[in-house]
């Protein structure tokens, strides 16, 4: 593909090196995960391996310890999670290629269908758990410095000249695929479904793009700690969390239209059933839904799925922002095909000139 020299696709190896350390990791201790617990000391010891996308490690390394805890309370047996992180459609193809992962918690349907259409989950893992098997979503906003001094307030001011834009690669980014298609339906908005007009729009976008990260953490990292980019399109999460971080350094412009973010989680069935964890790791993501879990989702700032629970956190997300959802785009099979596939939308638009 071609591009000006000021467009730089960044590939982070480290993504993906993790991800095939911790499959090396956890297929050395897969077989401890039995059910039983007869034998000896080594068997009272699980070990499951959680292969999830960039920006959930807060969110895990707490959640974690909040399972191990109830874990061991429930069954008297320590559990140890490996975890596993990058961008999300990488993760999904080391998977694919031999990491033993007994769950997958990852940012979009599709990346788990892509595993499922390589024969290591059973159809119909989508109805497995609660809310499409989302047990937390997000959405869609833009990081600016503070003071804002290009006067970002939506989609409109990332065309606009001399505006550096960082968001990460569709094509290995299950986040970067969610910014895609919020851009996509404010267009369609805009100019009322004329596709060329909302192809025109999406690119200006697109060559404002300074760096293309291989993952939404690597994204953030570009524009807050390199300091590259004068907006960031990130997860809520990530923004939330960068304002954290570092407070008063950042501000957080939610646009007036973004999308409705389902990250997705299921059990490896043919690793978990090699690995004897096929209960624990039911389990593992059954308890995500507890009220508790649910708490910890929300302090991480992902949306809890539990309505009841979100309106503890009313203060911390702006939930009143008009959200499209994957359905107004057919599903995601459909828009992945539509979209990221060789040489549909995407590839397109990147193609220009």
């Amino acid at each position: 593909m071609k591009k000006s020299g000021k467009w730089i696709r960044k590939t982070v190896a480290l993504a993906l090196t993790t991800g095939l350390m911790a499959g090396l990791l956890s297929g050395c201790g897969g077989n401890s995960g039995g059910s039983s617990a007869s034998g000896g000391a080594a068997e009272d010891k699980v070990t499951i391996t959680n292969v999830s996308y960039d920006p959930t490690r807060e969110l895990y390394a707490e959640y974690n310890e909040l399972f191990k805890k109830h874990y061991k309370e429930e069954t008297g047996r320590d559990i140890e999670v490996v975890q596993s992180h990058g961008g999300s459609g990488s993760q999904a193809r080391s998977v694919i290629e031999g990491n033993d992962a007994d769950v997958v918690t990852l940012a979009l349907a599709h990346d788990i269908t892509s595993i499922e259409q390589a024969g290591l989950i059973q159809s119909g893992w989508l109805q497995e758990f609660e809310g499409n098997s989302s047990p937390y979503t997000s959405t869609i906003v833009f990081l600016v410095r503070s003071g804002n001094e290009k006067g970002i307030k939506d989609w409109d001011d990332l065309t606009k000249d001399g505006v550096g834009v960082i968001t990460p690669d569709p094509k290995s980014s299950g986040g970067a695929c969610w910014n895609f298609l919020a851009a996509w339906y404010y267009a369609k908005e805009k100019y009322a479904g004329d596709e060329n007009q909302m192809k025109d729009f999406v690119a200006k976008i697109y060559n404002n793009v300074l760096v293309m990260d291989s993952g939404a953490r690597g994204a953030t990292t570009t524009f807050v700690e390199n300091g590259q980019g004068d907006v960031l399109v990130a997860w809520e999460n990530e923004a939330l969390l960068t304002l954290e971080q570092y407070p008063g350094e950042y501000e957080l412009v939610t646009p007036s239209v973004s999308i409705l973010a389902e990250p997705s989680v299921a059990i490896v069935d043919e690793n978990a059933d090699k690995n004897g964890t096929q209960e624990v790791s039911k389990e593992y993501l059954e308890y995500l839904y507890t009220d508790e879990a649910q708490r910890v989702i929300g302090k991480n700032y992902y949306r809890p799925s539990n309505q009841t629970i979100l309106q503890e956190f009313k203060d911390t997300f702006d939930l009143s922002v008009k959200l499209c959802s994957i359905d107004d785009f057919g599903g995601w099979d459909k828009a992945y095909e539509d979209f990221f596939a060789d040489n549909a939308i995407f590839d397109e638009i990147y193609a220009r000139d």
